[in-house]
C-alpha cells in the first residue's frame, strides 16, 4: 500500500462536531463573564489546537475557569450524542479496515471529551493507537504528536504516514512532521492558508482513501 499507516484528526474530520465547539465555547465565556467578548471567526480560529490555547490570552486563573466550564458544558452535550460522523467516514475506516490499512488517531482533544464520541459512534475499533491532548507534551501545530504516533505504529519514515485533517494547524504539524497531508474539502475552516501549504491531496469523499491506500486512480 501506498502508506504503513494513515492517521486522522477528529473534530471536523471525522465527526460534525465544529459548530458545537464553538457554541460551548460562547457559552463557556457567558456563564463565566456574562457575555463572549470574541468572534466566531476568532474562536474558529482555534479548532485544531488543545482547548486550553483558546482561551491562553487570559490570565491563568481565567483560562482554567474558562476551559473547565467549556468541558462541563461540551461533555453534557457530548453525552447526548448529538455529534454525527460525517457522511461515509464509519463505511470509509470499515473499508480501510478490511483493506488491511493500519489507523491511529491523532487529536489535540483530551481523552475526557474525545472519547465521548468515539464510544457513541463506535469508532475505537478501526483504531490501532490513539493520542490525546494528555500524551504529549506539545501539540499541533507542533508536529511531536505525529511523532509520537509513528513510534507506537512502529514507522520511523515518516513520509510512509498520510496524516488526514482539516484545519491549518493539521496541515501544519503534518509538514513539520515530514508526512503526507490530505485535507477533507468538507471541512468548515477557510481554505485559502490551508491550500497555500499545498496538501497532498484534496478529498471530496472519504472513499478516496482507499483508492489513495491502493494506489488506483482517483
Amino acid at each position: 500500500m501506498r502508506y504503513d499507516a494513515i492517521l486522522y484528526d477528529l473534530d471536523g474530520t471525522l465527526v460534525d462536531s465544529v459548530p458545537l465547539i464553538v457554541k460551548c465555547m460562547k457559552q463557556a465565556y457567558i456563564n463565566v463573564l456574562g457575555n463572549c467578548p470574541r468572534s466566531e471567526a476568532d474562536l474558529m480560529s482555534y479548532i485544531g489546537k488543545p482547548l486550553l490555547a483558546c482561551f491562553g490570552m487570559h490570565s491563568a486563573e481565567l483560562t482554567n475557569k474558562l476551559g473547565q466550564e467549556y468541558l462541563k458544558i461540551n461533555c453534557k452535550l457530548l453525552e447526548q450524542n448529538v455529534v454525527p460522523p460525517f457522511e461515509g467516514v464509519v463505511e470509509g475506516l470499515d473499508g480501510l479496515r478490511k483493506l488491511g490499512a493500519m489507523q491511529g488517531l491523532v487529536t489535540s482533544k483530551r481523552y475526557s471529551s474525545a472519547i465521548i464520541t468515539i464510544e457513541h459512534l463506535e469508532l475505537g475499533k478501526f483504531f490501532e493507537h490513539m493520542i490525546f491532548s494528555e500524551d504529549s507534551s506539545k501539540h499541533k501545530p507542533n508536529p511531536e504528536p505525529l511523532f509520537l504516533a509513528a513510534s507506537k505504529f512502529g514507522i520511523t519514515d515518516m513520509s510512509r504516514i498520510l496524516y488526514v485533517g482539516d484545519a491549518l494547524p493539521d496541515i501544519e504539524c503534518a509538514k513539520g512532521a515530514g508526512c503526507d497531508f490530505a485535507f477533507v474539502e468538507w471541512s468548515q475552516m477557510p481554505r485559502e492558508e490551508i491550500m497555500r501549504l499545498n496538501p497532498t491531496y484534496c478529498l471530496k469523499s472519504f472513499s478516496m482513501l482507499s483508492c489513495i491506500m491502493s494506489e488506483r486512480e482517483l
